[in-house]
């Protein structure tokens, strides 16, 4: 009972944090005052996402190996799992220019890398809708 209470006011104090940077870049301005509103937006989402990362590795790794250290083996094939989907995504990202991109040169990394999230982003969007078609499909025949 206590954890579900302290699980509240820690989800409350940071809807109410994500909040006070949301108004305080619609009121100063997002394009006035430099990048600041825009900045400190974008730093309190990698605070969110740190925390989520914590409260997940916390979760899964910790809680997950006591009552269960055979989960942690799934954990980590995984893990593995994931990792390889990168991988095969990296390797065919081809890191070439964009075509007609007139602004400041980019750097080859940076362009290996867009390519990479692009693929993933294909890759992730196709995998979702094929198991919506899969999904429907097997739910339809099991009635």
């Amino acid at each position: 009972m206590k954890y579900e209470k302290i699980l509240k006011w820690i989800l409350l104090v940071l809807f109410i944090v994500g909040v006070v940077f949301s108004f305080y870049g619609f009121a100063v301005g997002f394009e006035s005052n430099g990048d600041a509103p825009v900045d400190n937006i974008l730093y309190c989402a990698y605070a969110f996402a740190a925390i989520t990362i914590l409260a997940v590795l916390a979760g899964v790794v910790v809680i997950g190996g006591i009552n269960n250290p055979k989960s942690l083996l799934k954990l980590f094939i995984g893990l593995v799992a994931v990792a390889v989907v990168i991988a095969g995504a990296y390797l065919l990202a081809p890191g070439t220019p964009a075509v007609g991109y007139l602004g400041e040169p980019v750097s080859d990394m940076t362009l290996k890398l867009t390519d990479t999230m692009l693929n993933l982003t294909y890759l992730l969007c196709g995998g979702a809708l094929l198991s919506l078609i899969v999904g429907a499909i097997v739910s339809a025949t099991r009635k």
